[in-house]
This record gives structure tokens, C-alpha cells and sequence, in this order.
């Protein structure tokens, strides 16, 4: 890769940490740019206290510039989709055909971006009713990808989450 391709990673306070930090570190092994973004710049908290500093809001962040989104779960997607910036960055990039990520409880960004009706996920079980109830076809599967969205379950998933990713980015550059 010539230059460098970036990709957002949203933070929320009660985000879970290996599904923010691991995606995180394995685009950067492969020669990505990351940005972690928020609904406003500073430093957010994982469930067990770990900080990640977003260094821009998600309403700032130019939907042109990122090649995708990766959502982690945890307690923080019930934050982040109450954010106006979150959600129309999330929706820009789904309609541009950049990848858009999302992981264990993230399927709710999703949802409140408008984005699942008629698409095949994965997620966490416990919102499963919630995606089926926002228009999406719920799969039990490690990684579900679906276009340009790509979704998985829990943390036992991302080896398979970050290899979806990694082949999707590869193949829109």
C-alpha cells in the first residue's frame, strides 16, 4: 500500500476493549491509518477502565477521508447511537461502500443509522430481536458480511471479524 488508507474506530465510554484494540492494532500491522473518533474529542473509559483518546469528534470527521468504521461493543454502541455525528458518519460511509464494522452490542449503531433493513448480521445475542426487529435477517455466525457490512458476535469472533475487514478494505482500494 503506497499511501495510507484511514479507517475510524468509534469510542464510547463502556466500550469493550479487545473488540476497539485488537481491529485497531491489526489495521495498523497492515499499513492502515486509524483515527479513533467519539461524539466529541477526549479520552473514553473501556468496561475495565482503559482509556482510548478519540482525537476528533465523529461529526467533524469528512466521511470522504476513511475508507471505513469499525464499532465496537460493549456498553458503549448504546451510547454512541444517541449521537447525531456518529449516526451520519456511519450512514455516509454505508452509502459511499465503504466498510462499516460492528461487532457484539454495535449492531445498534447500526440500527439507529437506518442501515440493517434487508442486510444479513451477526451480533451479540441478546439484540438479536432488536436487529430482526430493525429490518435485518439475523445469521448465528462468527462474521456476517453483506456488501460492505460486516458484523460478528462477540470477542471468540475476531480473528474472523478482523479478516473480514482487512479483505474488504483490500478490496475497494
Amino acid at each position: 500500500m503506497t499511501a495510507k488508507v484511514k479507517v475510524a474506530i468509534l469510542a464510547e465510554n463502556g466500550y469493550q476493549e479487545m473488540e476497539l484494540w485488537v481491529p485497531l492494532y491489526r489495521l495498523r500491522e497492515e499499513g492502515y491509518e486509524t483515527v479513533i473518533l467519539a461524539p466529541a474529542p477526549g479520552t473514553y473509559m473501556s468496561k475495565c477502565g482503559y482509556p482510548a483518546v478519540a482525537t476528533q469528534a465523529a461529526a467533524d470527521a469528512d466521511p470522504a477521508d476513511l475508507a471505513g468504521v469499525v464499532i465496537p461493543g460493549g456498553w458503549a454502541p448504546d451510547r454512541l447511537r444517541m449521537d447525531d455525528g456518529v449516526l451520519k458518519l456511519v450512514q455516509a460511509l454505508y452509502e459511499k461502500d465503504s466498510v462499516v464494522a460492528a461487532i457484539c452490542h454495535a449492531g445498534w449503531v447500526l440500527a439507529s443509522a437506518g442501515v440493517t433493513r434487508g442486510r444479513r448480521i451477526t451480533c451479540y445475542e441478546a439484540i438479536r430481536d432488536d436487529m430482526v426487529n430493525a429490518g435485518a435477517e439475523y445469521l448465528d455466525q462468527e462474521v456476517v458480511v453483506d456488501g460492505n457490512l460486516i458484523t460478528s458476535r462477540k470477542p471468540d469472533d475476531i480473528p474472523a471479524f478482523c479478516a473480514a475487514i482487512l479483505v474488504a478494505l483490500k478490496e475497494r482500494q
